[in-house]
């Protein structure tokens, strides 16, 4: 029977860049930060909200053998697009959290806006994955 969710993975350009804007800019803690030289120096980089069990992987779109060349380049084509997925944040006000961030210098797609479920906006990290702010009703 499953447990929890532990970990959610997303693509990322550069593992040191991720690594700055979430923990810098969003305030996420460091959880791994593990290089593998067995696995051709595989990096395995987690970080999750403070005080949540759940972790975001940060991982570098691989090439051979894992995905050709071409494959790589289409994902990283996608994640440009901001059509690769995405994370959403609860908060308890949007609005202030959206000054917050923007004034660490998160680049926002969207304003809080007033939906049906709730307050939410939204912005992309700087490989392109699309990210909300969701205050719930």
């Amino acid at each position: 029977m499953l447990k929890s969710l532990t970990y959610t993975t997303i693509w990322v350009h550069d593992q040191d860049e991720a690594l700055a804007f979430y923990t810098e800019k969003l305030g996420l803690e460091l959880r791994d930060d593990v290089t593998l030289p067995e696995l051709n120096n595989f990096r395995w980089l987690t970080v999750g909200v403070p005080g949540q069990d759940v972790a975001v992987s940060l991982v570098a779109v691989p090439g051979p053998p894992v995905f050709d060349e071409e494959t790589r380049q289409q994902i990283m084509t996608v994640m440009a697009k901001g059509a690769a997925g995405g994370l959403m944040f609860s908060t308890d006000d949007c609005k202030a959290s959206y000054e917050e961030l923007k004034g660490r210098g998160v680049e926002f797609q969207q304003e809080p806006t007033e939906q049906p479920y709730g307050i939410d906006a939204a912005f992309r990290d700087p490989s392109g994955n699309q990210a909300r702010l969701v205050q719930q009703r």
